[in-house]
């Protein structure tokens, strides 16, 4: 190709929705923010609660006996949500691959301090009313996923293992924002239904971890 007609060639202009269409790339972080806004925001109203002398109800008695693994689960899993979304966010992970080190060390962390005091409370906080032994087993079961997925990554990408440590990132983050997909899989038979009961709560629980489950795995087998 001469210089000429490199000078005069025109960019060709690519249509919404045809080929060489891309996806803005902080639409992915941006979702996943607004994602957990509603158990950040819930996070942020217990904590207040706590440091405000609220009345003691049978609803928040055992935040107020033991006010530490709740503090310690909703500052991890708030920082978890949203400093993870930008890990999200393919261009700015590239240009800045210092910063993406350094936050995928804390994330660790805080993810790590998310899932173990959310099984401490399952386990050892007196079981609010609604909730029965299923979403009890659930909620053990999901939680030692979430930390058994961020020992697996952090220990592949030590092993210079990049494509499994992607993997076990997404799965891990995608059961930590399932509390934000829960709020969608509960609301509707709330609206339609009524107050929720053990079972149903426990399976519309579960729907938000699998529903996160299963679009992290897609996003990791896609080509």
């Amino acid at each position: 190709m001469t210089e000429s007609s490199v000078r005069d060639a025109k960019p060709q202009k690519v249509q919404p929705g045809g080929r060489g269409a891309k996806v803005p790339g902080w639409m992915g972080p941006t979702g996943l923010i607004m994602l957990s806004v509603i158990p950040v925001v819930a996070g942020a109203l217990r904590v207040g609660e706590l440091a405000g002398g609220a009345a003691i109800t049978p609803a928040n008695a055992r935040f107020f006996a033991t006010p530490l693994p709740v503090v310690l689960h909703i500052i991890g899993a708030s920082l978890y949500g949203i400093v993870g979304a930008f890990q999200f966010a393919k261009k700015f992970r590239r240009r800045r691959p210092g910063w993406h080190r350094m936050a995928g060390r804390a994330l660790v962390v805080c993810g790590l301090v998310a899932a173990l005091s959310g099984l401490w409370m399952t386990v050892f906080y007196p079981r609010p009313e609604g909730d029965g032994d299923l979403l009890t087993v659930f909620r053990l079961v999901f939680g030692t996923a979430m930390a058994a997925s961020l020992v697996l990554g952090f220990a592949a990408v030590r092993r210079r293992d990049f494509r499994r440590h992607h993997a076990w990132m997404i799965r891990a983050y995608a059961i930590g924002m399932a509390a934000g997909t829960q709020a969608f899989t509960q609301l509707p038979w709330m609206l339609l239904v009524g107050p929720l009961g053990e079972i149903p709560r426990a399976l519309l629980m579960a729907a938000g971890w699998i529903i996160n489950l299963a679009v992290a795995e897609w996003i990791i087998r896609r080509p």
